[in-house]
């Protein structure tokens, strides 16, 4: 195995650590080079080079260096076939396989690798405890955007992360159905939430309508994939003072599904036409296009207090 085995120099670069880091996992850890042939340097073998592998990744999923180091020695002999291929592969994915972040904080960085460990714990407690702290505002802009855009950036170059997206979905959903919900005092929910027709996308919706409840502001959400015939029953039905529809997509933003709303007999105050897939310049007149989650909420808001004010004169 004499001429297999490699210096320190060569395993960082197939690691693509530094050799201090590794020399720190050898003092620290005892994951170092075993073979000695007396007279020149410790050389790694195969089998060592799996270990640091299997540290590596570890820690770039987020695992404390203590905890990666104790699974990676517990990690069975490598035998002859389990070397060709870490050799084959040991200098592939050098950084390993991380969702990115943009300028987010060390916040959205650890959440973003609890959703790549799948660690749902981990992911709903991040949540709750922004939510708690910060609002639903902040949590939306600062921790969950960054996060949701970075895992969508990297399905799109590998067509891979489906399960991370899964996962992360439903955490999101379920923390933001836990916001209080407006009581009795709130008044009917005269603010109406919708998806364009076919849009599956919600979670930005979600984020309004906790932001919302958040304000103590009713509303009624009908949620993804809303025909346009469903849209104007509900509309119909409920008479609400402003009405969001959210797309995500071009090809779910069909203005016609916005000029069959001003078009009603009874329209709404506001109509707003949320999301990335509506262009400014395909929008009927009459059409308000926030440009962000606050500003939807201030609209929103507006309406309200507009409502409040003429009952009340």
């Amino acid at each position: 195995m004499a001429d297999e085995a490699l210096s320190a120099g060569a395993v960082a670069r197939r690691l693509g650590v530094a050799v201090t880091t590794l020399r720190t996992w050898h003092q620290r850890y005892g994951l170092g080079p075993s073979q000695h042939v007396p007279g020149h340097h410790r050389r790694y073998t195969p089998a060592d080079l799996a270990r640091l592998e299997i540290m590596r990744r570890l820690t770039a999923e987020g695992i404390a260096p203590a905890e990666a180091a104790r699974w990676a020695k517990q990690s069975p002999g490598v035998g002859p076939a389990a070397e060709v291929r870490l050799r084959a592969g040991a200098g592939r994915d050098g950084g390993g396989q991380t969702i990115p972040v943009g300028r987010a904080g060390p916040l959205a960085r650890g959440l973003a690798r609890a959703a790549m460990r799948l660690d749902s714990a981990a992911i709903s407690e991040t949540i709750a405890n922004a939510l708690a702290r910060d609002g639903v505002v902040a949590t939306w802009d600062g921790l969950l955007r960054p996060v949701l855009a970075g895992i969508g950036e990297r399905h799109a170059a590998t067509a891979g992360l489906i399960e991370v997206e899964h996962l992360m979905s439903r955490c999101v959903s379920e923390a933001f159905a836990t916001v209080a919900r407006p009581g009795p005092a709130a008044g009917p929910g005269r603010i109406l939430l919708a998806c364009a027709d076919e849009e599956q996308h919600t979670l930005p919706l979600e984020a309004l309508a906790a932001t919302l409840a958040e304000a103590g502001v009713a509303y009624r959400m009908l949620g993804a994939r809303v025909p346009l015939a469903a849209l104007i029953e509900a509309v119909n039905r409920t008479g609400p003072a402003a009405v969001v529809l959210w797309s995500h997509t071009r090809a779910t933003a069909d203005p016609q599904q916005l000029s069959a709303l001003l078009g009603m007999p009874r329209r709404p105050l506001l109509v707003l036409a949320a999301g990335p897939g509506w262009q400014a310049d395909t929008l009927p007149a009459g059409v308000v296009r926030p440009v962000d989650l606050t500003e939807a909420v201030s609209l929103a808001l507006a309406v309200r207090d507009s409502l409040d004010q003429s009952s009340g004169a």
